[in-house]
């Protein structure tokens, strides 16, 4: 009788048959894999309170990548014990579904900036920008001073807003025309943002820099940053079905 391990050797001593098997199983797993995902609408979980970004936002997110700063922060936390107690609960596919691209990063210079949002007070962001040293002694940071000293170019959001609603980002049509006036309201103390706020729930607003009378690439990136892993409510997320 021909034992298997017989018939196994059988495929090792000939290239032409082990590559023929080797790809007939290749093929079958990717099958199984790859087709069900044709079936599917979306493979992001759709999770409460998750919305695009404020065209502030928005701009201190291009700053944000502009200055590659993800090059030293992730913004992807994973389900391990050590990182969950450091940074908080881990990292929703979710929260990243209107970034193009997005900012997981890929190595930890610095901390991962994932919940970063209400952590430190404004000024604390402005300082650590502006000196990092004076806030954090060891960090190795560069500074980014100049950000105070740059304002935000307000007429091209608007398109940016648009260019973000072709790939996916549910932008409406009054967040498209209320662009410029958004950006402004959000960093201006003295605003009405009511409407503002009801466009984007949970939308940080005030002065951000320091300089109420300045719209600055602090202002945003700041904004940006205090917005960080604030949108989701994890005292009522539940792993297994999303919410209790």
């Amino acid at each position: 009788m021909v034992s298997i391990l017989d018939k196994h050797q059988i495929l090792e001593k000939n290239a032409t048959l082990l590559l023929l098997g080797s790809l007939l199983v290749v093929s079958i797993g990717g099958i199984v894999e790859i087709a069900p995902l044709f079936y599917l609408q979306n493979t992001i979980e759709r999770v409460e309170g998750m919305r695009p970004y404020t065209p502030l936002e928005l701009a201190g997110r291009n700053i944000y990548v502009r200055e590659g700063c993800y090059l030293c922060h992730s913004q992807m936390i994973r389900p391990f014990r050590d990182e969950v107690e450091r940074y908080g609960h881990y990292s929703l596919a979710a929260e990243s579904m209107y970034d193009h691209p997005f900012q997981w990063g890929s190595k930890r210079t610095g901390p991962d900036l994932a919940r970063v949002g209400g952590r430190y007070s404004n000024e604390w962001h402005v300082q650590h920008l502006s000196n990092p040293r004076a806030v954090v002694p060891e960090s190795i940071m560069p500074t980014y001073a100049f950000l105070k000293d740059r304002d935000v170019t307000v007429k091209d959001i608007g398109m940016d807003l648009k260019a973000n609603e072709d790939v996916g980002v549910p932008y409406t049509d009054d967040m498209l025309a209320n662009a410029e006036a958004d950006m402004r309201a959000q960093a201006d103390p003295g605003a009405d943002t009511t409407a503002l706020l009801k466009r984007y729930p949970k939308a940080k607003v005030g002065d951000f820099d320091g300089n109420p009378t300045r719209l600055t690439e602090m202002d945003a990136l700041v904004a940006y940053l205090q917005m960080l892993g604030t949108l989701v409510d994890f005292s009522t997320y539940d792993d297994a079905t999303g919410y209790r």
